[in-house]
């Protein structure tokens, strides 16, 4: 698959999608114009990954914010790696005392079964 590299912008979050390494960072706040369109290139980014995968997809989420459609995005990501043939994982960063955030990555882990989700607090100050 060829490597998705988008930058962070004001409202969108900074994307790295290697297949070559495994791994999809998802960081930054996600409130995008059009979500749909945003996220869609990832989904179709694990699409072309899946017919020649890693032996583990390590998938990072490091969102300080997402909107409801972002959040909505984020499941059909989710939703569509628990279905995949290949084996991931999740792993879910939020910032200490960020309740909302860390509770949202557990409802996301109750509902998909076969992916391994991780919970890594952070320090409230980012760089």
């Amino acid at each position: 698959m060829e490597r998705i590299k988008i930058q962070e912008g004001k409202r969108t979050p900074k994307v790295l999608f290697d297949g070559s390494q495994g791994i999809l960072n998802i960081r930054g706040r996600s409130i995008p114009e059009d979500t749909k369109e945003f996220y869609q290139v990832i989904l179709d980014g694990i699409d072309e990954y899946a017919k020649d995968p890693a032996s583990l997809l390590s998938v990072t989420i490091d969102l300080e914010f997402f909107n409801t459609s972002s959040a909505r995005e984020l499941l059909k990501i989710f939703k569509k790696l628990d279905k995949a043939e290949f084996k991931s994982e999740i792993l879910w960063v939020y910032e200490e005392g960020d309740e909302d955030t860390e509770e949202a990555g557990r409802d996301y882990d109750d509902m998909v079964k076969s992916i391994e989700f991780q919970f890594i607090e952070i320090p409230e100050e980012r760089e």
